[in-house]
């Protein structure tokens, strides 16, 4: 028989750390970006170097941290910086694979139009639900994770806010690899076909 109330295990209490600070990381860049996108980019930086090389609750393994030097980046390059409204869709349900082979549920419901492609604008459809882009652009499974990368994961606090007319802001120079890119124990959903762009996006965090 199960416990009525199951225990606050220590693990689940470093998994709460991981997410607030990362909430807390998220906030200082949105509150800095409009006057300083580089600095913020920075800070952003040097917060998820931190997490990553110390927190219990990092992808990374053990013996990765240790010889841990900091995640790789692109040059921040404001060619890959946009402000776009997410433009209505018919929603459509959809289940896309992670990279565990489990299935996780999405909602399409709107695209955003930049320049050169189009991304797929996503509600995960699980309790607490967020918004979500993930997308594959052509330097995946060279330069990048071949399941892709995330621009917008609003679960995870990863948002970079939005301007006074409600445009959303995409700088994919804050584009990051899914855990599951360091560690096999992680299952991250991968980006449906519709969010795959034949255009290389070299900005935001690379493979090496």
């Amino acid at each position: 028989m199960r416990d009525a109330a199951p225990h606050f295990s220590s693990g689940w209490a470093e998994l709460l750390d991981w997410r607030r600070q990362m909430v807390h990381l998220y906030a200082q860049v949105r509150a800095l970006y409009r006057e300083d996108p580089r600095e913020a980019q920075r800070i952003w930086r040097a917060g998820r170097d931190r997490l990553f090389g110390q927190h219990p609750q990092s992808p990374l393994t053990p013996e990765a941290r240790d010889s841990f030097a900091g995640l790789p980046y692109w040059s921040y390059d404001p060619a890959f910086v946009f402000e776009a409204e997410i433009e209505p869709r018919p929603e459509v349900r959809l289940i896309v694979p992670s990279s565990t082979g489990q299935e996780m549920p999405l909602v399409r419901f709107g695209a955003v139009e930049l320049p050169g492609f189009t991304l797929d604008v996503y509600w995960i459809d699980v309790y607490g639900g967020g918004l979500f882009i993930p997308f594959r652009d052509a330097t995946a499974g060279t330069e990048s994770y071949g399941g892709g990368r995330y621009l917008l994961d609003t679960v995870k606090g990863a948002d970079l806010g939005a301007d006074a007319g409600g445009r959303l802001l995409f700088d994919f120079n804050f584009a990051y690899h899914p855990s599951c890119f360091y560690n096999s124990r992680w299952s991250c959903p991968l980006a449906p076909p519709a969010n795959v762009t034949a255009l290389a996006v070299r900005a935001g965090e690379r493979a090496q």
